[in-house]
């Protein structure tokens, strides 16, 4: 007891002399940053560079970071930075201002960065109602304002193949003006930090053979893998290679890889996973500029691939190890985030993405 009093009272000098030390009279310089104050000037025609002036209090270096990224996009003395964004959307950006103690203060912006010119649904190719010697068995042009159930159903959760990053939601689609809307959007949900949608027909619409038509306008950006394509409707019993896959279209974005699309089928070959397949480049642009339409014609002894009826790709089914495409098969729209393929989106991904689907047809021989 007597040696935590005399502890108490060495406690109770020593706060006395801190309080005289730290008087108003004597200010101390910490070297810190203070009243940091950040302007973005965005240019008249939407698109394009950005001007970012920053500027605190005794800071001595500013650093800029675009989006999630925790290494800087550059960084100096003056506070001054550019950074262009080539895509429209809603993206942050972090200034922090360093002073002489390597302590830092930061203040986030948002950038709302809005096209002139957005891509309409009469903007792309188009293709007809008909062919000689089809009939048209079914087809969704996504009218009213919601999503027709009748067709088709959400696949919801977040534990998925190929390592991606997606929790697919309901949420996440939406049907108005005639298109359906599929967006992935960078937020927290269910322990992932991306949400998209995946929607399917199993169960209620399935084919074999025929001409399938989607006219589609796709997203971009590192990470982004929009998908159109269908699976056979045993899985359940027989699962995967062995149900088959035929993917009419997919796209990885990032590295300038939006202006290809991959046509590609998968199936059981002895007990291993076997796929074939190609892929469509355009000779400018991407196919986030306008709609296109991805086709597959797909007959007892062949697939073929189109991009705006233009060939692509061709395989030959008859072959008895490909039995797989000789039975129904169901549609799958969605868009996936990261993955083994495309990789995973950085600090150039903008958020949210869509991918935009004006119908999709089923013709079949008469």
């Amino acid at each position: 007891m007597r040696s935590r009093g005399i502890f108490g009272i060495f406690f109770l000098i020593l706060s006395s002399v801190l309080a005289s030390s730290c008087s108003e009279d004597e200010p101390v310089n910490t070297g810190d940053p203070s009243n940091l104050v950040v302007e973005v000037t965005i240019p008249v025609t939407g698109l394009g560079v950005v001007q970012i002036q920053a500027s605190a209090d005794n800071a001595t270096e500013y650093r800029l970071y675009i989006g999630s990224s925790d290494q800087p996009f550059a960084s100096n003395t003056t506070g001054t930075f550019e950074y262009d964004f080539s895509q429209s959307g809603t993206f942050e950006i972090t200034v922090r201002a360093y002073g002489t103690s390597g302590r830092y203060i930061s203040l986030l912006k948002q950038v709302v960065i809005s096209e002139d010119d957005p891509v309409t649904i009469a903007d792309g190719y188009i293709t007809p109602m008909q062919y000689d010697g089809y009939q048209l068995v079914w087809n969704d042009e996504f009218a009213g304002n919601a999503l027709n159930t009748q067709y088709w159903s959400y696949e919801t959760g977040g534990v998925w193949s190929n390592n991606e990053l997606q929790y697919y939601r309901q949420e996440n689609t939406t049907v108005a003006e005639e298109v359906l809307t599929i967006e992935a959007r960078k937020e927290n949900y269910g322990g992932k930090s991306y949400t998209s949608s995946r929607l399917v027909t199993r169960n209620k619409k399935s084919f074999k053979y025929g001409r399938i038509d989607i006219r589609a306008l796709l997203p971009e950006g590192q990470g982004i893998w929009p998908a159109l394509w269908t699976l056979g409707d045993n899985i359940t019993t027989e699962g995967w290679p062995k149900c088959g896959e035929i993917d009419i279209m997919e796209m990885i974005g990032g590295s300038g890889r939006e202006k290809t699309v991959h046509g590609t089928v998968h199936w059981d070959q002895a007990g291993s996973h076997a796929d074939y397949g190609n892929g469509y480049t355009l000779s400018s642009g991407t196919f986030a500029d306008e709609y296109h339409v991805f086709t597959i014609i797909w007959d007892a002894t062949r697939i073929k691939w189109y991009v705006n009826d233009v060939k692509f790709g061709e395989v030959d089914i008859t072959p008895a190890q490909m039995s797989e495409f000789h039975l129904q098969h169901f549609f799958i729209f969605n868009v996936a985030v990261g993955g083994i393929w495309p990789g995973n989106p950085d600090a150039t991904t903008n958020f949210p993405q869509q991918m935009k689907v004006d119908y999709i047809r089923v013709f079949q021989a008469n």
